[in-house]
């Protein structure tokens, strides 16, 4: 291969991408979204400077099923999110994030910087009337969050807005030796969305603490509730907002 053949590469291995190239547009996408009261002292420590906490102490859990996603195929995915601001500007940055397709993790790391691992979330409605999800680290169960179906209808409108929001990943790549290559905040905003249905409700949640998915880490203080919707979107590439390394 000549250099112009090597730059035209998706990615690794040479012989066969392991992802498909973005934009990503992703069909049915399925959010379920509990968000809690937590330890601010255990906030502060997870959010990379500068950016801040937003002060009101809170962390979403979230599950996304992701049936149909172009150049990556369907899979599930759990995580955490903490609310922020980057100067002065509301965001959200993912501290962590569970699922089970290794293209959307590959991928995901390598352009993004999402901070993805192996792992099996699943998120399904049980008997007639729970949405439940569960998130399993090599058979144990980590994290179990429920809440009843499609209980209250949510603006579709104010749910665009919500998924629109910047999100803010810390994008950490090593150089050969060892030492930091890539050292960045890196944002983006989903694109294309059209919410086909949104509701709220109340909802619960139990973490059990793991040393490999340490989402136990930001423990349940007080319930603010649940939200539940299924859209339409695009992930474009992201930019990058604060590099460390400069």
């Amino acid at each position: 291969m000549n250099p112009q053949e090597i730059f035209s590469l998706q990615s690794m291995p040479a012989a066969s991408a392991s992802y498909g190239r973005p934009p990503y547009r992703f069909i049915d996408r399925e959010f379920f979204i509990i968000t809690y009261e937590s330890d601010p002292a255990a906030i502060r420590q997870a959010v990379p400077e500068p950016l801040q906490p937003d002060g009101s102490n809170t962390v979403s859990y979230e599950w996304i099923k992701m049936p149909d996603s172009s150049g990556l195929g369907s899979y599930e995915e759990s995580g955490i999110v903490i609310p922020c601001t980057f100067q002065g500007e509301p965001c959200n940055f993912v501290a962590q994030m569970y699922l089970d397709n290794a293209p959307a993790i590959l991928g995901g790391r390598e352009i993004w910087g999402f901070p993805k691992k192996w792992a099996n979330p699943r998120l399904s409605v049980e008997g007639t009337e729970t949405l439940t999800g569960t998130l399993h680290y090599n058979h144990a169960l980590v994290a179990m969050g429920t809440m009843p179906f499609k209980h209250n209808i949510l603006g579709e409108k104010d749910t665009a807005t919500a998924i629109a929001k910047t999100q803010v990943n810390l994008k950490l790549i090593p150089d050969v030796d060892g030492t930091p290559k890539i050292a960045q905040l890196v944002a983006y905003n989903l694109e294309n969305i059209t919410v086909k249905g949104a509701w709220s409700g109340p909802a619960r949640l139990s973490l059990t603490p793991h040393v490999h998915a340490p989402v136990a880490d930001f423990p349940v203080k007080a319930y603010i509730g649940g939200k539940h919707f299924i859209a339409d979107l695009t992930l474009p590439y992201a930019r990058v907002i604060h590099d460390y390394l400069q």
